[in-house]
């Protein structure tokens, strides 16, 4: 259920602005609109220190997103963010080689 998990907003507002800011930057308006209802599904398991992604939708298991799914990178000035998209839709957020994500609630 939806209100599981919580808006991306309200754990990782700082990131939350920047994606805006950074698809606006890109021409990805409708992206920018979506990016501020993401929710927080499931953080990266992978362990590496220098990853901090999450998913923002159940991923479909052990299946690639198939057709429709882009992957957009984006111009930060600190590290690296990516969006796998799916049909318009933000399914997951990498984020790479960046600073501790400030959190405020969980």
């Amino acid at each position: 259920m939806e209100q599981d998990h919580p808006l991306v907003r309200d754990v990782f507002p700082d990131l939350v602005a920047e994606l805006i800011t950074l698809l606006e930057d890109e021409g990805e308006r409708e992206l920018a609109s979506c990016a501020w209802d993401l929710r927080l599904v499931e953080e990266c398991r992978c362990g590496d220190e220098f990853c901090q992604s999450f998913q923002t939708t159940p991923h479909p298991q052990g299946q690639p997103y198939g057709p429709g799914h882009r992957c957009v990178p984006l111009l930060s000035s600190r590290g690296m963010l990516c969006l796998d998209v799916v049909d318009g839709r933000i399914m997951y957020v990498e984020v790479l080689d960046r600073p501790p994500l400030f959190r405020l609630s969980r």
